[in-house]
């Protein structure tokens, strides 16, 4: 699957390097909980391969280059009932609208293609970057609440 810039990837074993480079991150896991240790990025990347939802996890290349630059998926949201967009972006590629490209096409893909009804996103309050880009790629503030001890913004886009 392409967006304009970039090919998105389904994941596979062989991204573990790639992905780790976001878990260890100091500027990514900024409003992620911080960057996470060998054996907690080892969970977390068992986890997401072997997630029933795992093909709707993929890696983030551009297509020019085919450098790795991030990570978008659709899985199951806290709640258990709705699904949730999520992503992350190594630092050298924030600002130049990558992130809005592939969240805007991954949102359509999931309500056009997937037959989702609605796709949650929730961040950080203070992360005012990932709140304007998850406004900018069509979805609705929805709620403040309150999770891993800091404010989070939850977003909501519905197929209408």
């Amino acid at each position: 699957m392409n967006t304009e810039r970039c090919m998105l990837i389904p994941l596979s074993i062989e991204d573990y390097a790639d992905i780790k480079q976001l878990y260890e991150n100091e500027h990514v896991r900024e409003y992620l909980g911080g960057p996470v240790d060998e054996v907690g990025y080892g969970k977390r990347f068992n986890e997401m391969i072997h997630s029933q939802n795992v093909a709707l996890h993929w890696t983030i290349r551009l297509r020019e280059t085919e450098a790795f630059i991030g990570l978008v998926f659709l899985d199951t949201y806290h709640d258990e009932r709705d699904i949730e967009i999520g992503y992350q972006f190594l630092p050298d590629y924030w600002g130049k609208g990558y992130a809005t490209e592939v969240i805007t096409h991954i949102l359509k893909f999931g309500i056009e293609t997937l037959g989702y009804s609605t796709i949650v996103a929730e961040t950080q309050s203070q992360n005012k970057a990932s709140c304007h880009v998850l406004q900018k790629a069509g979805m609705q503030f929805e709620e403040e609440l309150e999770r891993f001890g800091h404010k989070q913004s939850k977003f909501r886009l519905i197929n209408s």
